[in-house]
């Protein structure tokens, strides 16, 4: 048997940008990618926790050490600019894997969005 478990987040960053104008997506800071194991083009859930919004969208890398987190295209309508964010992926493995393995938890600055 399969099972789907978080992969890797991270927890309660500030939504930098909302750009309604581009084709989709979320920009992420690419030194929070790398150490949130997130790769271009993943799959991520986004929850909001201002409005309680969840939504999900992929990856595309931001400028490092900016701190970017910017919501794009159709998505940026289910954010605010300040808006803490948790940003989740996840992995489909054995159960017997998954009774093992250990997600990579990214705990950013919060009034930065930085790596301490």
């Amino acid at each position: 048997m399969q099972i789907h478990v978080v992969k890797s987040k991270i927890h309660r960053v500030k939504c930098t940008g909302a750009d309604l104008n581009y084709i989709g997506s979320i920009t992420i800071d690419e030194d929070l990618m790398e150490a949130a194991n997130i790769i271009q083009g993943e799959k991520v859930q986004i929850v909001n926790n201002d409005n309680g919004e969840r939504l999900e969208t992929y990856v595309i890398p931001g400028p490092r050490n900016s701190g970017e987190i910017t919501l794009n295209g159709a998505a940026a309508r289910k954010v605010a600019v300040g808006d803490t964010l948790i940003l989740i992926t996840y992995a489909i493995m054995d159960i017997e894997e998954a009774k093992t393995f250990k997600p990579a938890l990214v705990f950013p600055n919060e009034a930065t969005n930085l790596l301490n």
